[in-house]
């Protein structure tokens, strides 16, 4: 008669047959251990996440070439009259240098403000390469970064009508965007003439184009601060109305604003924020 079958009763036979083997002690539970297996995913912990900052806003790039220009007309908007007179010179910022300069005449039929420009129009009709002049300023224009005039918002006007052409470039204005530094006791909207003479440079004549260019360059080049005052120049602007009484009118005039120019019966400039913020009294923005 065969034995009955019986449970298992050596335990400890595997180790005995297999005395190198020995089986791993049981980890330790679970939710003690997750922490460490699973570092910031474990579900009681907030992983940190990188804190980014917005960098604040370039300031503008200094243009290394300008074309500084100027013209003379016959009346004061496109509408009314024509530019008889266009003259640039081609500036070096960093060194400090005319690179080229040029000036013609735009034949014209009637000047009625010769009295002022005293170009005479039967001058614009004499015979002269005036399109030899006008394909050269076209090359200095498409060679400069940016372009510069004393008040720019005049002379750019005229541009992109009849045959001067449109120029596609940052204007700025050295008579509006240009905060000439204290120390020379300017003016808000100094003239070109105050200006140059601030700086040292002589007057011997006026109003005909390359001669209000020339005095420009030459204060450009006394100016070591010129890199710093393009710069602020070049900040986005928009129109601000002066918000004063009467009795303090003054005081929006001291601070470069224009009566009725161009919004009608206010005092207004064309600022940026740095220099609303530091007004001293409050300005509302206009539509320009």
């Amino acid at each position: 008669m065969r034995e009955p079958a019986r449970q298992w009763e050596q335990p400890d036979l595997l180790p005995d047959l297999l005395p190198g083997l020995q089986p791993d002690p049981l980890p330790d539970p679970l939710p003690e251990r997750l922490p460490e297996a699973v570092g910031d995913l474990a579900p009681h912990r907030t992983p940190e996440l990188p804190v980014f900052q917005a960098e604040a806003a370039p300031r503008p790039t200094v243009p290394s070439r300008l074309l500084i220009l100027d013209t003379e007309t016959t009346a004061l908007s496109p509408a009314d009259g024509s530019c008889i007179e266009v003259g640039a010179v081609l500036f070096a910022v960093p060194q400090r240098a005319v690179l080229m300069q040029v000036s013609f005449l735009l034949p014209c039929r009637s000047n009625p403000a010769v009295a002022i420009n005293g170009i005479e129009a039967a001058t614009t009709r004499l015979p002269q390469p005036w399109q030899a002049g006008l394909a050269c300023f076209r090359a200095m224009a498409d060679d400069s970064e940016a372009v510069l005039a004393h008040n720019a918002a005049f002379d750019r006007q005229w541009f992109g009508h009849g045959e001067l052409p449109a120029l596609e470039r940052p204007w700025i204005c050295s008579m509006d965007d240009i905060r000439w530094p204290a120390d020379r006791q300017l003016r808000a909207t100094p003239s070109v003439r105050d200006l140059a003479l601030a700086y040292g440079v002589p007057v011997w004549a006026a109003h005909r184009a390359l001669t209000d260019c020339i005095y420009l360059a030459q204060v450009f080049e006394r100016c070591a601060d010129l890199e710093e005052l393009l710069a602020a120049a070049l900040e986005p602007r928009r129109l601000y109305r002066a918000c004063l009484s009467y009795d303090e009118r003054h005081r929006a005039r001291e601070a470069g604003f224009r009566w009725n120019d161009p919004v009608p019966k206010a005092w207004t400039r064309r600022l940026s924020v740095r220099e609303v913020e530091a007004l001293p009294f409050p300005v509302e923005a206009v539509a320009a």
